[in-house]
């Protein structure tokens, strides 16, 4: 929520524009789905000397940069940016928090099958919304 709100004065500070941010934030979203389409986010890291309570597993994907760069996008988009994004940051952490409490009966629902299908076709989907930002990205660099 931090970020929404303090993100441009960040992307100003470090002389950021748009366009740059959309084409990295198109590439790391590439990346995420890629890594989603061959089954590898199921994967832990295992490193020498590294304690797992430092950074939670699931947090680069619910609060890397893919997330700040859909938020600070959002923000340069929106009619009214503060109400809107607000809102919708505010509907995805209520729609992560019943994901993730209902984790254990979704996974029994759907089975182990269901959970490759799902995983393989949101990150197909992620693929083209990452595809879409980054080009959006590469016109808005090289066309205006």
């Amino acid at each position: 929520m931090l970020f929404a709100f303090a993100g441009q004065v960040i992307l100003n500070y470090l002389e950021i524009s748009i366009g740059s941010l959309r084409v990295a934030g198109g590439l790391l979203l590439l990346l995420i789905a890629l890594k989603m389409l061959r089954g590898e986010l199921d994967q832990p890291i295992i490193e020498e000397g590294r304690d797992v309570a430092i950074t939670p597993l699931a947090l680069p994907l619910l609060a890397g940069p893919g997330t700040l760069t859909t938020v600070m996008l959002l923000m340069s988009k929106s009619q009214s940016p503060h109400i809107a994004v607000a809102v919708g940051i505010l509907g995805a952490m209520l729609i992560t928090w019943l994901i993730l409490r209902l984790a254990n009966l979704i996974d029994q629902w759907i089975g182990a099958e269901g959970g490759v299908i799902v995983t393989q076709l949101l990150g197909f989907l992620l693929a083209a919304l990452a595809v879409e930002i980054g080009s959006t990205g590469i016109r808005e660099l090289f066309l205006s």
